[in-house]
């Protein structure tokens, strides 16, 4: 028959963490998946929550409570989760401009992942006025600053710099409703 938990345990010992775990994964998991939604991501919350408790420290206080402490740290973990998700769907342009150049040693799904992003752009960018499609590439892809391509083009530095900042707007909005149907 199995034995709750010895109060006072402390994680760092294999033992101890392998009795929380025991007495504990299954409702870090419930906790996790009521933040998440998801499955796979209420996994990842419940690998987060024991490697942080087996990484503590062993002199680290004792946990009184330690089923309050768990639960506490599955919602703090996947509130975590959730937030960088939202964050990285958020990131300026320029974030995903310099993600689209990651090279041969990425990790393959980052090499898929900058493939579909770049594809994606392209397709963007072909949807754009010419003239404003032509002042981005100069910009990003060619890093040509405002005053160069204004110059090339025989405009105003205002003009390029206007004609830039809608254009991002418009292609971060894009990139935001890709990034939401990629995950």
């Amino acid at each position: 028959m199995d034995q709750p938990p010895r109060p006072g345990l402390l994680p760092g010992q294999p033992a101890g963490l392998d009795e929380l775990f025991q007495a504990h994964h299954a409702s870090v998991l419930r906790a996790a998946y009521r933040i998440t939604g998801n499955a796979t991501d209420a996994e990842d919350v419940l690998q987060t929550v024991f490697t942080r408790l087996l990484r503590r420290a062993s002199d680290s206080p004792v946990m009184e409570n330690a089923g309050a402490y768990l639960h506490r740290a599955a919602v703090n973990a996947a509130l975590d989760l959730v937030r960088d998700r939202h964050e990285a769907r958020n990131l300026p342009l320029e974030a995903h401009i310099s993600h689209l150049a990651e090279g041969p040693a990425a990790a393959p799904d980052r090499q898929q992942e900058a493939r579909e992003l770049r594809d994606f752009l392209r397709r963007a960018i072909h949807r754009l006025a010419p003239r404003a499609a032509e002042i981005f590439s100069l910009h990003y892809f060619e890093g040509y600053s405002n005053g160069q391509i204004a110059s090339m083009l025989e405009l105003s530095s205002a003009g390029v710099a206007v004609t830039l900042h809608r254009t991002r707007a418009r292609l971060q909005e894009e990139i935001r409703s890709f990034m939401g149907e990629a995950s």
